[in-house]
């Protein structure tokens, strides 16, 4: 064996000793990017924080938690991008626009970078792009408004539904799932069939209205709708964008305090962060549907590892609902 061999046997003897010869001492370092819609959504910092769990458990994950500031579709998606071109090692995402993310990702799939969706999902026809799907089964947090709409005004009435983006695939199934649930008629797809009249039930007109995750123009537009229509029978945000400015929010709800006491406004929101059960507790809502964003955050850091194991990964995976009103809000939220 000439001089150079022998140096490299024994360079990579010191290593095997310095390392160890296990497993785990060899085990690859890997980056993975959470991406969520905007990082100004405090729903998403339960999700970050997740992550960061994930993180301190798994000695070779990093997370890296980046997203839009606000809620911009095209700064997520050349986020995304970004990630893909600096070569992170898995992209777990919660697309905005479902549509644009399924452009970008394919260049992820060319790249070999493994990409699973959170929270929000790719269109059927682009599921392909992502592994999996971790997070709430959308439709169903649309089902379990609608239930607590109907069974405080099981007559039926008027309604307006206060969405995302129009092109976000979680909150037009959410909107679906609402919409099937007051018909009892299934839709064919996202966001279901307006309603007309079925069962009693009539949308007004102007809405849905779409906020695009701006909060405070979420609290205004529930504001002018209130307003403008002041026998209303349910307003529905399919997100808690209202609640996220809480002092905002309560100035309008408490103007209508009275309605929402007797039941003649059902006001039932999506999520249950705690300022939001914070809210439902001083009689400003009477009902919230939540999700568990922490629990989604530190799963795909798993999934993620998983994959790039070799694993085969369940897909979807649902991480649940909470359902709480005021007779169930001391016991209705998951450890």
């Amino acid at each position: 064996m000439n001089r150079r061999n022998l140096a490299l046997t024994a360079a990579a003897a010191a290593i095997a000793a310095t390392l160890g010869t296990g497993s785990a001492a060899w085990a690859a370092d890997y980056t993975f990017a959470l991406v969520p819609k905007a990082m100004n959504n405090p729903f998403f910092d339960l999700a970050r924080d997740g992550c960061r769990k994930a993180e301190k458990e798994l000695a070779n994950v990093t997370c890296k938690y980046i997203g839009p500031g606000e809620h911009t579709e095209q700064e997520q998606v050349q986020i995304v991008q970004d990630l893909i071109t600096q070569g992170v090692d898995g992209i777990a995402v919660a697309p905005s626009n479902a549509p644009a993310m399924a452009r970008a990702l394919k260049s992820a799939e060319q790249a070999g970078i493994p990409v699973i969706t959170w929270d929000s999902d790719l269109l059927a026809e682009d599921s392909g792009l992502r592994t999996a799907y971790v997070g709430t089964k959308n439709y169903d947090i649309g089902v379990n408004l609608a239930k607590i709409v109907r069974e405080i005004k099981p007559g039926g009435g008027s309604l307006c539904i206060q969405s995302g983006g129009a092109a976000a695939a979680n909150h037009n199934e959410r909107m679906q799932g609402i919409r099937d649930t007051l018909s009892g008629a299934s839709s064919a797809k996202p966001p279901g069939d307006r309603l007309t009249g079925q069962r009693g039930w009539t949308e007004i007109d102007g809405c849905p209205l779409f906020t695009n995750d701006d909060f405070p123009l979420s609290v205004q537009q529930m504001a002018d709708i209130l307003a403008a229509n002041p026998e209303l029978d349910a307003f529905v945000p399919t997100g808690g964008f209202p609640q996220f400015v809480p002092n905002a929010y309560r100035q309008v709800a408490r103007q209508y305090k009275d309605r929402i006491d007797d039941k003649s406004l059902a006001l039932v929101v999506a999520d249950t962060l705690p300022v939001q059960m914070e809210i439902m507790s001083e009689g400003l809502s009477l009902g919230q549907v939540g999700q568990r964003p922490f629990e989604m955050g530190y799963k795909a850091m798993f999934i993620l590892l998983d994959i790039k194991n070799g694993k085969s990964v369940q897909d979807p995976i649902y991480t649940g609902l909470d359902v709480c009103t005021p007779k169930n809000a001391d016991s209705c939220l998951s450890g």
